[in-house]
């Protein structure tokens, strides 16, 4: 629609209907080009194909053949249960590139056909004229045409905290760097901030072609890395499945040939089937992963991907932005240095000595009034604070009267105000080198001021001058170097470190993960803040340095190289890549549309979830939903914590097959009735394992944790010292079940009161080994006084399940149990008792060679 503001010059009248319509055919819209979307249905078939709920859903299968509709539904429930989580976690990644398109598409104001008009950004085509003005998004790329005192924001697309300079050039169409970053170049960019001034542009390139269209195309053609843990899941349920499937065949071939029943040969082969068959291992993986990111939530984390979660513990480089990361992503004055050399770090609300304060009044003076600047709103904050009431409550609200902006030749800004005693008050600041300009300093003071802006700029800070005149005449000067200015001195801004990343760092190094500050700032600054953050800067790679690199040699620096700056964002990819094919397992930070590439492409994705972008968030992996570095660490820590856990529960849970599985194979080499059918097996490995598990879930980080290296990816869920300690626990427990079996049949007892009695020792054995492997490090005295709310309602639920089956006549009858005397229910107990304690006295031995087992694999 037509805009009412002044026509444009005549020059610059723009496109005609008939160009726009021709171009948007040969060039389409500004916009992303759709991606082949996933649907939900895809990622279902893509699901359904998984061997491991290929599984669960084969063994309902197997149950609906047999006419078991109830423990078929059971395994079905949990099959359609993954499903449903891993199809939402999918969906939700496929939204990635749908943010980016939003953000590529604010509204325009355009020049066609001599008039403006207010279009969607999407409509843009190469050769537009764009009106921008302070506070407009950039629709596209384009190359000033016209324009005065122009800043843009291009953090999101370099990383650089502070506004850029913008100069029309005579000649916009010479060849000039198309990059973002860098003074004093006629171009802009889509997706960057006018924080100053207004200009007239022409569109260069739109959509894809665009610097941030560049990015969502590398964005799209990265695979994200698929679950470690989930591949070794598979090939232990693939292990034992073959190894099951043996077994199985094997007792149907004795049990019909022994026997002669080769119905119930059958029977007896599935039911030592399904004892030997991990069904539960994806559970409990799906739950660890579940309840994982739960648990990591409550830090102020957000997982989006499980596989960040297993990761999370194996990693050796973090590769981290400065801005918006380590830094605030938010300007502020950390010094002021008098003429003289004499300094001061203002802390607010502190009042400051007087020569201090002139220079900081003089510096708000010469600031917008309502700012998007981050300097000038620097300037404004610590004013409200630092200077007295009297004068920020007269500035509020008031406008200069006259203002100087930024000239190529003269890199300063000066503004006219009216003064208390009838005379004006013109204040100005910019570039060191053009305030001194202003007050016409000698060679001496030129070259004393250049000392002390050196000395400012190696400790990472931008420096601005500050200077003040006064002017009584009628008519405003033409030039602000008319003005007989006084110099008053400079102002150190920066973009301040986060207070917990010293600390977050430290603790990173004690847990063995070498941080990396990777920047699109300068080196001097890259270097003071990570320095400041307790990094080792005593190398730097510059992005010019790392684009004469082939990737061999960037390899080589990256082990050694802990600051890479001016780094654009096919460069941090390559850092990325370099470091993951030098074998390190990367978590990369970030929060800019620059950073999403490399968050995809690292092993671990953190995205800052206040500051940072929704193409960032969707990128990654891990959100921080505060932006705190040292949520890092905490997330780092609880990764290890569910790893440990999980290897506990797995642990657990192949020693709990042994005696299920010898049960099903005793009364079959023994030549007695058979003990547990399908209904039991799939009892106990569907509802009690998976339950009894979330024990170990919810159990407390070992006392190391933090202390040792990161684990080797490729390390086994089980090692050989596991799996010898989870056969140990299996035949000793399994030895007392058959014992107590042994005492019922000396009973003479029944066969449904065997049946009970077997069951119910096995089960309590089954708790008993929940309190051994509570932890690798502590003692089972240590254990039972940790308190675990969580082992308390399992063993509430555990006694409850087993008075039901006893004392409900339907559940009686599924289990075929008969009833139990107290008696019988003392023996069960006291076999598992009798087994926990003498687990627990060998458990040092074992413990050993666990621990050294896992130190080897690292």
């Amino acid at each position: 629609m037509p805009d009412n503001s002044s026509p444009p010059p005549a020059a610059l009248r723009g496109l005609d209907d008939a160009e726009v319509r021709a171009r948007q055919a040969a060039d389409g819209f500004n916009e992303l080009p759709r991606p082949d979307r996933r649907t939900p249905f895809r990622i279902v078939l893509e699901v359904l194909r998984e061997p491991m709920l290929a599984l669960l859903i084969g063994g309902g299968v197997v149950y609906l053949a047999l006419g078991d509709l109830k423990e078929a539904l059971i395994l079905l429930c949990f099959a359609s249960l993954s499903v449903v989580i891993t199809v939402v976690q999918e969906t939700r990644t496929e939204r990635v590139l749908e943010a980016l398109r939003d953000l590529t598409s604010p509204r325009a104001l355009v020049i066609r056909g001599g008039q403006r008009q207010r279009i969607a950004g999407r409509e843009l085509v190469r050769g537009d004229l764009i009106v921008l003005s302070e506070g407009d998004r950039v629709p596209a790329d384009a190359v000033l045409l016209q324009g005065q005192d122009i800043q843009t924001d291009e953090s999101l697309l370099t990383g650089e905290s502070g506004p850029v300079r913008k100069w029309p050039r005579d000649d916009p169409h010479a060849g000039h760097s198309r990059r973002p970053g860098g003074d004093d170049l006629p171009l802009v960019f889509s997706g960057s901030l006018v924080v100053r001034g207004a200009a007239i542009a022409e569109v260069l390139a739109i959509g894809a072609h665009s610097e941030i269209g560049k990015i969502g195309q590398s964005l799209a053609a990265l695979k994200t890395e698929a679950p470690r843990l989930q591949a070794q899941t598979r090939r232990l349920v693939a292990v034992f499945g073959i190894v099951g499937g043996a077994v199985s065949l094997l007792a149907v071939v004795l049990y019909g040939t022994l026997r002669g029943g080769w119905l119930d040969a059958v029977l007896a082969g599935i039911t030592i089937g399904m004892s030997m068959l991990p069904e539960e291992f994806p559970v409990v993986l799906t739950v660890f992963m579940a309840m994982g990111a739960w648990r990591i939530s409550q830090a102020r984390v957000l997982t989006r991907r499980a596989a960040a979660i297993e990761t999370l513990g194996s990693a050796t480089v973090l590769c981290t932005d400065k801005t918006g990361t380590l830094t605030r992503n938010q300007m502020s004055i950390v010094e002021l240095r008098l003429p003289d050399g004499e300094t001061l770090r203002p802390e607010a609300p502190a009042a400051l000595p007087a020569a201090f304060a002139g220079l900081l009044q003089a510096g708000v003076l010469a600031a917008a009034p309502d700012p998007f600047d981050p300097m000038d709103v620097a300037f404004h904050e610590l004013g409200k604070t630092a200077l007295p009431a009297s004068f920020t409550q007269r500035q509020a609200g008031r406008k200069p009267l006259q203002a100087y902006g930024l000239r190529p030749d003269l890199l300063a800004m000066s503004q006219g105000w009216a003064g208390e005693d009838g005379a004006y008050v013109v204040a100005a600041k910019g570039a060191p080198e053009a305030v001194a300009d202003l007050c016409r300093h000698d060679d001496a003071q030129r070259a004393a001021l250049a000392r002390q802006v050196d000395a400012m700029a190696k400790a990472g800070l931008r420096v601005l001058g500050v200077a003040r005149a006064s002017f009584a005449g009628s008519e405003w000067p033409a030039s602000q170097r008319d003005f007989d200015f006084q110099f008053l001195g400079l102002v150190g801004l920066a973009d301040p470190l986060r207070e917990a990343v010293p600390a977050a760092v430290k603790d990173c190094r004690s847990a063995g993960i070498r941080v990396v500050m990777i920047t699109g700032d300068y080196p001097a600054t890259a270097t003071a803040i990570a320095q400041a953050a307790g990094l080792d800067a005593a190398d730097c790679v510059s992005g010019e340095e790392l684009a004469q690199m082939d990737d061999a040699v960037l390899a080589a620096r990256a082990r050694r190289v802990n600051v890479f700056a001016r780094i654009m964002p096919e460069q941090k990819l390559r850092i990325v890549n370099a470091l993951k094919a030098d074998g390190e397992i990367v978590a990369m930070t970030g929060d800019g549309v620059n950073d999403a590439p490399s968050l995809k492409a690292a092993h671990i994705g953190i995205a800052m979830g206040g500051r940072g972008t929704d193409v960032a968030r969707e990128a990654a992996a891990i959100v921080l939903l505060d932006d705190d570095f040292a949520s890092i660490v905490r997330a780092v820590r609880l990764g290890r914590r569910i790893y440990d856990n999980l290897r506990k529960a797995m642990g657990f849970i192949f020693a709990v097959h042994v005696p299920i599985a010898g049960l099903a194979l005793f009364p079959l080499l023994h030549g007695y009735p058979i003990l547990l059918g399908p209904i039991h097996i799939a009892f106990l490995e569907m509802i009690i394992d998976p339950v009894c598990s979330l024990v170990f879930e919810a159990e407390t980080e070992e006392r190391d944790v933090m202390q040792r290296p990161p684990r080797d990816p490729e390390q086994p869920l089980f090692s050989a010292a596991l799996i010898g300690w989870g056969l140990v626990q299996g035949v000793l427990a399994l030895a007392l079940v058959i014992g107590v079996f042994a005492i019922g049949q000396a009973r003479a007892m029944p066969e449904t009161e065997i049946r009970a009695l077997t069951f119910f020792a096995l089960v309590l054995s089954i708790v008993g080994l929940i309190l051994l492997n509570r932890s690798f490090s502590s003692s089972l005295w240590a254990a039972l006084r940790r308190p675990s709310p969580t082992l308390i309602a399992v063993l509430a639920l555990v006694v409850s399940v087993l008075s039901l089956s006893l004392a409900w006549p339907a559940a009686r009858d599924l289990f075929k149990f008969g009833p139990l005397h107290p008696d019988d229910l003392a023996l069960t107990l006291g076999a598992a008792v009798v087994g926990l304690l003498a687990l627990e006295a060998i458990k040092p031995l074992w413990r050993e060679r666990i621990q050294a087992s896992a130190r080897a694999s690292q």
